[in-house]
């Protein structure tokens, strides 16, 4: 794979780069209005989606950082985001053009004061593995393999211009609107801010481990401070491949269904026992052992779930309560689904809507088991999906809803479900961790 040999860590550097990327996108919408004329909207769609997605994800890959974990975030609404979309900005996930060896080892003595041989064995200039904020290397230290993460340079300083930078593109997409709209950006950079704080990341890393060493089939990296700093990580080196990779050619039904169960207990026991999740559920995230248990990787995204969010959230999981429609209704008023200032046409719009939603989503926790194998499920969740973000109804009416927590928390429901079913995973027993 191509290298990179110097990332734009200016606002005027990422702008300008972002401001080419706007310029390809409109040429993209000229050919689009140009190929309706001789070929079918639907494919003139694709090809306009198609074109778009690469040209940002080839922009976005350069600049790294939080312009790239944005569209790592993206990737995961698979049920809401154009194909092409998807699959190119998946790639964002554990496959982006690494940093060169020369800006590595510049990389390291600006964040360490130290090059990697003055503190490893052995340290392997190539990394292994590169994603949106940082990439990975191997190294050795008497006798033992380690993994050394390293952040690309200039992404800590730029998270706030970065997102500004994406705002309008996010408004647009989400129909975004009023004035509080503010804090579902503020809760991402404050997380983003998280993510680039290695030593945070180690400390949240260590205490999720031990605090889940008790589950069966899962593993966790052991961590090394004094190999580590802010920008740099050291810890075991993990044999396994990727969750994606490894759903790619396996038809053994038996590991599937044990690291779903490991991978379902996992989340439940975040959640309810700890009231905090790993909210970056994505494939990259996550090694498979010959043996078939998970290992969880990269904890620098951990959301913390407040009781005024957690219960209601959990309330409306149970089919009675979404049955009941005065209890549904008082729970979506303090999830701030439903607004004070809503008028009667948009309570009655948003509370049939997250009706039909909850009823399907929350499926899964109706039963003892679940087959997340299941197509006309997703298929479903896909739909719903699709239709709704085409809603011209809907795109009139103020979607700025839903307190902030939503935002990493669905992230969370969403990657879990998607990495249950890329699985297949049959017969998971949904409340083998109980709620308290």
């Amino acid at each position: 794979m191509k290298t990179i040999d110097n990332i734009p860590v200016s606002k005027i550097q990422r702008a300008s780069k972002l401001v080419s990327t706007g310029a390809k996108v409109g040429v993209n919408y000229l050919k689009y209005y140009g190929d309706k004329l001789t070929k079918s909207e639907i494919e003139a769609r694709s090809k306009l989606n198609q074109n778009n997605a690469e040209d940002i994800y080839d922009s976005l890959k350069q600049l790294k950082g939080s312009a790239l974990k944005v569209a790592q975030m993206l990737s995961m609404e698979k049920s809401i985001m154009p194909r092409a979309y998807v699959e190119k900005f998946s790639l964002a996930q554990f496959s982006v053009p690494p940093l060169s060896p020369p800006l590595v080892l510049k990389t390291f003595k600006n964040y360490f004061g130290k090059l990697p041989n003055e503190l490893y064995d052995s340290f392997n200039t190539t990394s292994v593995n590169a994603a949106s904020i940082g990439q990975v290397h191997l190294a050795a230290k008497n006798g033992k393999k380690l993994a050394v993460k390293i952040q690309y340079p200039g992404v800590a300083e730029s998270i706030a211009s970065d997102l500004a930078l994406v705002k309008p593109i996010a408004i647009k997409m989400f129909n975004i609107k009023g004035k509080d709209s503010d804090k579902y950006f503020k809760e991402v950079e404050g997380k983003l801010i998280e993510e680039t704080n290695y030593v945070l990341e180690i400390e949240q890393s260590k205490e999720i481990a031990k605090a889940c060493s008790g589950i069966p089939n899962l593993l966790f990296p052991g961590y090394y401070e004094e190999l580590s700093s802010e920008r740099i990580i050291t810890m075991d080196y993990m044999e396994g491949e990727h969750l994606s990779e490894f759903t790619a050619h396996n038809t053994d039904r038996e590991k599937a269904n044990q690291l779903g169960q490991a991978l379902w207990d996992f989340y439940m026991y975040q959640i309810h026992k700890l009231r905090k999740v790993h909210a970056d559920p994505h494939p990259g995230n996550f090694l498979i052992t010959e043996d078939a248990k998970l290992i969880a990787l990269d904890f620098g995204c951990m959301k913390t779930i407040p009781m005024e969010f957690y219960e209601p959230y959990f309330e409306l999981a149970k089919p009675e309560n979404i049955s009941d429609q005065s209890y549904f209704v008082s729970k979506l008023y303090e999830l701030e689904i439903l607004r004070q200032d809503d008028s009667a046409a948009e309570v009655e719009f948003f509370t049939k809507m997250f009706h039909e939603l909850l009823s399907l989503f929350t499926l899964p926790f109706h039963a003892e088991t679940f087959d997340f194998s299941d197509t006309d499920f997703f298929g479903k969740i896909n739909e719903l999906g699709q239709r709704y973000s085409q809603n011209t109804e809907l795109r009139k009416m103020n979607a700025n809803r839903g307190s902030k927590h939503f935002i990493y928390i669905n992230r969370t429901f969403f990657g879990l479900y998607n990495l249950m079913f890329d699985l297949k995973a049959t017969n998971i027993n949904i409340h083998n961790i109980k709620e308290s």
